[in-house]
């Protein structure tokens, strides 16, 4: 019926008619409970690029009166729910798109413009109840509650686009906080009022303006965990029906891990690899590297480090707490890190509470930050791999060593090396462009122990796999017997061909040559 309030279903239409559509219709029976409930107020916070424009169209079409969706839904999850009938198209829905509003302000304040074009169309349909000159969307839907006993459904989307375009304006975010406040908090008149951003709520200073919301962030989904992007058996079905393989697809796009869903995928970029048949970098190619490379250049102690650690494969433990959830007041490192976990930069395992690099296609867009400038030594480094993993393949252990001692040289301002931990984060930075080729796994279960870090080859690398074993203080080729002992081998389940087994030493009491290798190579058998 209108832009704002009570829109068509034209836009869900078009995703369900799409080449690709993933149904997660099975999100409206969550809402369906939250329905006026101390539940009511939802916030979802997720990257640009995970679906959450179309979840607020999914929602407009199944809650709102402006239209009929009954067939849209019926083949669908939500079609077979016991409560599908009972509200589909039974609610007034307003639909708010924050960053149209923010765009189109120009010289009005943001939240004038967006109370004259609402109550615009709010007037048309329930103008009797209220008076013209009456300017206050709050003070509009009271009285059309009072008198028609109605009840509405708020979605916003871009909630935070106030909070992410404005950053300068703590006056107007606070404004723009109190409006919300007063339009939703302990109004009568509010069934459900569902958010999305990238940001998540709760704190913008010492002003909490909103903290009825229960949030979902990428932190926490909590139940709406499988709703947050691509699941692993979503994904494995995708890659039978195009003919793509899912340890490549993995690889490119998995990494954002929660609770019980261990394995969320970047929709967005699975979507269009499906599509177009080819790998490539789809989510990061809609955004300038610059917007990461302004974070990873923040003078905070202990962050290059950090980041040159999860280019090593490795996870770094961050406080998320602390994070004011905005772009703009960060105090610690950890702030930074949290950042970048809620803009889809880093993957966040909230069991172990650690931060680390998801997968390739987001590690592409970490060297693209750093080509630039001011991480000279870590692109030296990089580049050199190529050469690092030849020599590796070519069993040239003394080659491999004397590789390993300069890019050691390049990053010791950055990383000490204390022990092994500390060594295997060098190494799998030092092998940095074999992630073209192969999955990295630090501490791989083998059943006797963890082998320090195994390559796996993709199916399309057609190279042999690396079990590498590490020692400080001590001899490769004690870490080659290691690796032999306890048949380490046998735990790549479902691999078979070519193995090489490579053994490193550093000696830090050997300035001229600290690092030592040994290789061997052997065959599994199936």
């Amino acid at each position: 019926m209108g832009i704002y309030l009570n829109p068509e279903n034209e836009g869900f239409w078009e995703s369900v008619r799409s080449e690709i559509y993933v149904d997660k219709t099975g999100l409206i029976a969550y809402t369906n409970q939250c329905l006026n409930t101390k539940q009511k107020f939802i916030c979802v916070s997720r990257p640009r690029r995970f679906g959450k424009s179309m979840t607020l169209e999914m929602l407009a079409a199944y809650y709102s009166r402006g239209c009929s969706s009954k067939d849209l839904f019926r083949e669908l999850k939500i079609g077979q729910e016991k409560t599908f009938q009972e509200n589909l198209n039974q609610f007034d829905v307003i639909f708010l798109n924050m960053q149209q509003f923010v765009i189109e302000a120009k010289k009005k304040e943001v939240t004038e413009y967006l109370e004259e074009e609402v109550l615009d169309e709010l007037r048309e349909e329930y103008g009797e109840f209220f008076k013209p000159q009456e300017t206050g969307l709050a003070a509009a839907l009271r009285k059309i509650y009072v008198k028609t006993k109605k009840k509405f459904i708020f979605l916003v989307d871009e909630w935070d686009s106030v909070m992410r375009e404005r950053q300068e304006s703590e006056e107007l975010q606070k404004q723009y906080l109190d409006f919300l406040r007063n339009l939703l908090k302990d109004q009568p008149y509010v069934a459900l009022a569902y958010m999305t951003g990238i940001l998540p709520v709760k704190k913008y200073g010492i002003h909490s303006a909103l903290n009825m919301f229960q949030e979902y962030s990428m932190t926490d989904q909590s139940f709406l965990e499988e709703y947050t992007g691509f699941t692993e058996t979503e994904v494995q079905k995708l890659c039978e029906q195009y003919g793509m393989d899912y340890r490549e697809t993995e690889s490119w796009y998995d990494g954002y891990m929660f609770t019980d869903f261990r394995h969320i995928y970047n929709p967005r970029s699975v979507v269009e690899a499906m599509r177009r048949h080819k790998y490539s970098s789809y989510w990061t190619s809609t955004e300038t590297y610059d917007a990461l490379k302004v974070y990873m250049d923040m003078d905070f102690d202990g962050l290059r480090a950090d980041i040159v650690k999860m280019l090593g494969g490795e996870h770094v433990r961050v406080n998320t707490l602390s994070f004011q959830n905005d772009m703009r007041n960060f105090k610690t490192k950890d702030d930074v890190l949290t950042l970048l976990i809620h803009l889809g930069y880093l993957g966040y395992d909230s069991e172990a509470e650690e931060a680390f690099i998801p997968n390739k296609e987001i590690i592409r867009e970490f060297e693209n930050a750093m080509s630039v400038g001011g991480w000279t030594e870590v692109m030296r480094v990089l580049k050199a791999s190529e050469q690092l993993l030849q020599d590796t393949l070519l069993c040239d252990g003394e080659s491999v060593a004397e590789g390993l001692d300069k890019a050691h040289t390049e990053v010791s301002s950055i990383l000490s090396y204390n022990d092994e931990n500390s060594l295997g984060c060098a190494i799998g930075l030092a092998y940095y462009s074999a992630r073209k080729d192969y999955k990295l796994i630090r501490e791989f279960p083998t059943g006797r122990g963890f082998a320090d870090v195994v390559f796996l080859p993709l199916p399309s690398s057609k190279k042999p796999a690396l079990v590498v074993e590490l020692k400080y203080d001590k001899t490769a080729a004690a870490a080659i017997r290691q690796i032999k002992d306890r048949n380490y081998t046998q735990a790549l389940w479902g691999y078979t061909g070519e193995i090489l087994l490579v053994g490193i030493n550093y000696d830090k009491d050997c300035a001229d040559k600290p690092h030592s290798c040994v290789i061997e190579k052997v065959e599994k058998q199936a």
